[in-house]
């Protein structure tokens, strides 16, 4: 067997260059057909929950045949995972790239808390999240991945936004990974469990979230401000006044 393996592997290279010479996508490499799985197995997740859809489902939502998704997807939960990697990386798209442009410490807090909080409540994330702790029951690993591509990043991300504003003088914090977190939580104080458990049935308004995350970013500046962040804040605006 081991003298066979490389001509088949001599193949499905020749197989692969010939797809791509004919100017076509070879088996498992057509973005469009990858998509089209995608939407149908979306489409089944969010009316039947990970744990009742099945890849018959999905295959007569999708308009392709059972083989065409094994091409793209080993079995259901590699499909539902490239799903909510898809899903992130439309959602949360360059979202902490504001993290970068800290010049002002206090509005890139609020400005980022508030995008923070009206995605994590949006409609599209709760229904995802829901789907992911259903599915984490029976499949732990599946939502230890979840957390770590996604929570996990967002919350590293805070920590080193949190150590450069230390470094600046503008913060003092002992446990910043603590810190992290409870800047999180403050932005979404009460909003996610409410949505998450559908006490709310809609996601909650633009001036809710404003009101929220000024009040959090207040409570969470006053614990970690530092007194040259206070005299950055009065000269700043004492220039605003002068202005006016």
């Amino acid at each position: 067997m081991a003298e066979t393996t490389p001509d088949v592997e001599t193949d499905n290279c020749n197989d692969l260059l010939e797809s791509l010479r004919r100017g076509r996508p070879a088996a498992g490499q057509d973005p469009a057909k990858r998509s089209q799985i995608i939407d149908g197995a979306r489409r089944v997740f969010i009316d039947k929950g990970f744990e009742a859809a099945s890849m018959n489902d999905i295959t007569r939502e999708a308009g392709v045949s059972k083989g065409t998704i094994y091409v793209y997807f080993a079995n259901k939960e590699e499909l539902f995972e490239a799903l909510i990697e898809e899903e992130r990386g439309t959602i949360f798209k360059n979202m902490y790239d504001m993290l970068d442009r800290a010049d002002d410490l206090r509005q890139t807090l609020v400005k980022f808390g508030k995008v923070l909080s009206m995605k994590i409540t949006s409609a599209r994330v709760i229904q995802a999240q829901r789907t992911v702790i259903g599915a984490s029951d029976r499949i732990p690993d599946m939502g230890a991945r979840f957390y770590e591509r996604g929570p996990k990043r967002g919350h590293d991300k805070m920590v080193e936004f949190l150590n450069a504003a230390i470094e600046r003088g503008l913060l003092k914090i002992d446990d910043v990974d603590l810190a992290a977190y409870q800047f999180t939580e403050l932005c979404l104080a009460g909003l996610f469990r409410q949505c998450i458990f559908a006490y709310r049935t809609k996601a909650p308004s633009q001036e809710e979230i404003d009101h929220i995350v000024r009040s959090g970013v207040g409570m969470f500046l006053k614990n970690y401000g530092t007194e040259r962040l206070a005299e950055d804040e009065s000269h700043q605006m004492i220039a605003l006044e002068a202005k006016a």
